[in-house]
């Protein structure tokens, strides 16, 4: 009977932890419930005297705050200050930068799911779309990426024309400075629509709008700056480039050495107050063609002209291209992906104060300036890249897949194939469906600094996947650079996107979980400010306040955790039913298992766990899916839960839980305090390890909505350039895809009737007359069936060329003479 009323005891104490009950029930439930038990004698005194004993204690300490605080809070709080790591006052600027928006949800453990799926849905303005639908498509239509990127090394004139005279550059400015005022979603848009035609010319277009002189004077700019600059670069009259990158610096901006002395010297004639720079960078984009440079550097004010403070540090200047002593216009050559890119040097370069951005109010604030604008940039322009990628290989890998044959049937078909064609179709509907959702934050207002580095990370690593994948299926097709080839560039570029905003390793291992832990967890940042506040009385009562509502949320998601991890979600509440509710519930059950392990983490390894990089990105990487997940299941809620999406939607799930798995894993095996990581295995999985990555028989169902028309792969690759134009590969294999489908019922005929014996010919041409002389076939069919080998034996043909080796002056883009043969062949 003791140990009935003992488990009856410990469902209370869970109730109230899951419940988050408040200090009153805590106060009044336990006492009724111990008596209760005594005198039902499910309890006796010997067992009961201990448990009144814990209670009375956590009473007395409860009504009693100025000993707690001084027995209990003051102790932990000296202890704590031992702890937290230390952070440089550039860190501190990181992480002050941005908001918090989902990711704090995610924190918590209790997502408001009514909150994300009440978040605006993205829409283009009528302006936008007509600008989608025009100038970005002329644009499309202009550019040879061939030419670009073999032939001359750069984008034509006329295209840097049209750039500069549509207002590409401007996309960012607003209309009262002569730009085109934007949303954050119409500017993703666009940079996708271009990226699936040309990485070189997206990137020329990318750069202006992020991070640079546009986004910083819009921001922090003097008003005397903006006018100058604004309209001017609006209309391309000045292209800028932002030099951050120092050669000995790398990574740790923080750290550039590039510097300026404030002191007098010769402007236009009179001596005025401002800089004397010397610096040196590199891989800076645009810098060959740029007439305006944005540049950080550290300032030094030695004889004190600007205030007191001989370090100012961090500041960000405007320098024209022309000033003396300025080195710029060779150019690095990234890939063999010709945008412009290359490095700037000054040496003994002097400026006024006007040129530094926001003026003297500006002095020293580089480093906040600069990572403000980056949570905003960086959550659009690669992301977009990314999706690009993941669309074209969806929309013409998938295409390529259904064209090709081997075997007697199409490539597609084979269960290998099947695989990648899987992967490259749920990782695109991932990577849409986390762009779409963060551009909606950031058109609401917000400026998730967290997300904007989750995307980045996550979406440049899902595009490796995905053309790595499509490399896989299209083979020689894929190798073979050429007109005729989609796929050969974006393979080159990607490590280009893995690298530049924030290199991947360093965003996964160091910023992710490094800045969310402290920046969206409900009490970690209140502790760090208790903990740092240099009046003692208000830090103790800051800490103390903050230390036991901390422990409440652990005690809470430790009762959530355990009850979602016996019923598997099960009984959580979902916003959803039909197909959805059920990943609803297991993401409750993930956040509650997030929020806990991040807790235990911290916990047992304090201000050590910023260099535990590993196990930091893994805690990144169970936040990071967690927010992919989220995204995937609002796309599918948003475009009205359709059942020929129920594949793409079930395949990012499953991706994203098992993935969210694998971390959490490698976490608790290297936890170093083992018997918490045991702990926590039992509490989380108490019936085993519950997900897997996607079935073989789900990935068929997605790898065949690659393989033909139907409006499942439009709606997944809506948003790329697609063409008619049956002189490009794009509109060739699109052609192509549906004559291979109109003519698939024919094919099965045929083969039908050659396994029966019917027909007697070996080669297709010979067969497809015989079984018409029979009258298996129509003449009509046997027209599909012509038409069909026609473009397949088109869409197989790789390019060759004859001038590959001679002298630079000798090339012209031809083929060879077997290529012409080949292509007559063809037609």
């Amino acid at each position: 009977m003791t140990l009935l009323g003992f488990l009856l005891l410990l469902l209370m104490l869970w109730g109230l932890a899951y419940g988050s009950a408040g200090a009153i029930v805590w106060i009044l439930l336990p006492p009724i419930l111990l008596i209760s038990l005594q005198l039902a004698e499910l309890m006796t005194t010997l067992v009961a005297l201990p448990v009144w004993l814990i209670y009375a204690i956590t009473l007395f300490f409860y009504l009693k705050p100025q000993l707690r605080l001084r027995w209990i809070s003051k102790p932990l709080l000296s202890a704590f200050r031992k702890v937290m790591p230390s952070m440089s006052t550039t860190e501190k600027e990181a992480l002050n930068a941005g908001s918090v928006w989902w990711d704090g949800e995610l924190f918590s453990g209790q997502p408001d799911w009514s909150k994300l799926l009440r978040q605006p849905q993205c829409h283009l303005t009528a302006q936008e779309k007509e600008f989608l639908d025009g100038p970005v498509q002329t644009l499309c239509d202009m550019l040879d990426d061939w030419d670009i990127t073999n032939e001359r090394k750069d984008l034509p004139p006329e295209v840097w024309q049209f750039i500069k005279q549509s207002g590409l550059f401007g996309m960012i400015i607003p209309r009262t400075y002569g730009g085109l005022g934007f949303s954050a979603n119409a500017h993703s848009q666009v940079v996708m629509k271009i990226a699936s035609r040309s990485i070189t010319a997206a990137v020329t277009v990318m750069v202006p709008n992020s991070l640079g002189p546009a986004k910083l004077l819009l921001q922090y700019g003097t008003d005397e700056q903006k006018a100058n600059y604004l309209n001017k670069l609006a209309t391309g009259e000045e292209i800028p480039c932002f030099a951050l990158t120092n050669p000995h610096a790398g990574s740790d901006a923080g750290a550039i050495p590039d510097n300026g002395q404030v002191t007098y010297g010769d402007f236009e004639g009179n001596q005025v107050l401002g800089i004397r720079l010397n610096w040196e960078k590199r891989y800076i984009t645009l810098a060959p063609v740029a007439t305006l440079i944005g540049l950080a550097f550290k300032l030094e004010d030695p004889q004190g002209l600007l205030s007191d403070d001989p370090h100012p540090g961090i500041t960000l200047a405007l320098i024209p291209r022309d000033t003396s002593g300025v080195a710029i216009g060779s150019r690095h050559m990234p890939l063999d992906i010709p945008f412009q890119n290359g490095p700037i040097a000054g040496r003994d370069v002097f400026i006024p104060m006007t040129w530094v951005v926001g003026g003297n109010d500006g002095v020293g604030k580089g480093w906040q300036m600069l990572v403000e604008c980056l949570s905003e940039g960086r959550g659009i322009s690669l992301p977009a890249l990314s999706t690009a990628a993941g669309k074209s290989a969806s929309r013409y890998t998938g295409a390529y897949a259904a064209v090709r044959t081997q075997f007697g049937q199409p490539i597609g078909h084979f269960e290998g194939v099947e695989e990648a064609l899987a992967r490259i179709g749920g990782l695109t509907y991932q990577m849409d469906a986390a762009r779409k959702l963060t551009l909606s934050a950031l058109d609401s207002g917000e400026s998730p600094s967290v997300i904007s580095a989750i995307i980045k990370y996550h979406l440049t690593e899902r595009y490796r996947q995905a053309v790595n994948d499509a490399m896989d299926i299209q083979g020689g097709s894929g190798i073979c650079l050429g007109p005729d080839n989609l796929t050969g560039r974006g393979y080159q570029a990607i490590p280009i996107a893995i690298t530049v905003e924030g290199a991947n390793i360093l965003t996964r291992s160091m910023i992710i979980f490094g800045q969310g832990a402290i920046r969206a967890h409900p009490y970690i940042l209140r502790e760090f400010e208790a903990a740092e506040n240099p009046d003692q009385e208000i830090a103790l009562k800051q800490f103390d306040d903050a230390l036991f509502s901390h422990i409440g949320f652990v005690l809470t998601n430790f009762a959530r955790t355990l009850w979602f991890g016996v019923t598997h979600g099960r009984l959580s509440e979902s916003p959803k039913s039909g197909p959805a509710k059920r990943y609803f519930q297991r993401l409750n059950w993930m956040a509650s298992t997030f929020a806990l392990t991040t807790d235990a983490a911290l916990m047992t390894l304090g201000g050590s766990l910023k260099r535990k990089e590993r196990l930091s990105a893994r805690l990144g990487d169970m936040l990071s899916n967690l927010y992919i997940a989220s995204a995937c299941l609002k796309r599918y809620v948003e475009e009205g839960e359709r059942q020929d999406d129920l594949p793409l939607m079930r395949w990012a799930l499953e991706d994203s839980l098992y993935r969210f798995q694998h971390a959490l894993r490698g976490l608790l095996r290297n936890i170093p305090f083992r018997p918490l990581a045991w702990l926590l295995r039992l509490v989380i999985f108490p019936t085993g390890l519950p997900f897997h990555k996607p079935t073989d028989n789900l990935d068929h169902q997605v790898a065949r909505i690659l393989l033909s028309p139907n409006e499942a792969r439009e709606r997944l690759t809506q948003g790329i350039y697609t063409t008619e134009d049956q002189q490009q590969r794009a509109g060739q294999l699109e052609q192509a895809l549906f004559a291979v489908n109109a003519a698939a019922p024919h094919e099965k005929t045929l083969r039908r009737a050659k396994q029966a014996g019917q027909l007697k010919s070996r080669d297709n041409q010979n067969l497809i007359a015989e079984a018409v002389s029979l009258g298996i076939l129509s003449e009509s069919e046997k027209v599909a069936l012509d038409e069909a080998d026609r473009l397949r034996s088109q869409i197989i043909q790789v390019n060759s060329f004859s001038h590959l080796g001679t002298v630079a002056s000798e090339r012209k883009p031809r083929d060879s003479k077997i290529s012409k043969l080949n292509k007559r062949g063809a037609a």
